[in-house]
């Protein structure tokens, strides 16, 4: 088993208030305060849980420079008041970062007891 640090657990769980902001901020409408917070929350914990060196090397990586653009680009337009607007970049930008991540996450949840019996269903396993 991994050991995780107090920090990391903070991290763990700054990331998942971010995403609950960010899917509160959405569900209400694009709630442009909502949706601040989430971000800072995102990228605070993720910073906690990999850390600020490994953080800076995976958004700043010659590959995913678009990714980085939109993705923080989108932010600040969250930031500046135009939150649909800022969100599809965002969007746009964390698919292009993150898609390389996506088919270990979904192995995991695929291990997991009850989530696990969701995954093996048949229609599901042939979009995996």
């Amino acid at each position: 088993m991994i050991e995780i640090s107090d920090l990391q657990k903070i991290g763990i769980g700054l990331a998942g208030f971010g995403i609950f902001f960010l899917f509160l901020g959405m569900l209400l409408l694009f709630d442009k305060g909502l949706l601040a917070i989430g971000n800072i929350l995102f990228i605070s914990g993720l910073a906690c849980v990999i850390g600020v060196e490994r953080t800076m090397r995976f958004f700043f990586q010659r590959h995913k420079v678009k990714g980085t653009t939109a993705f923080l680009g989108g932010i600040v337009i969250v930031l500046l008041g135009f939150p649909i607007f800022g969100m599809i970049i965002e969007s746009y930008g964390f698919f292009a970062l993150f898609s390389g991540f996506f088919p270990v996450a979904i192995n995991f949840l695929g291990r997991v007891p009850v989530l696990g019996s969701l995954f093996n269903l048949p229609f599901i396993q042939k979009v995996r």
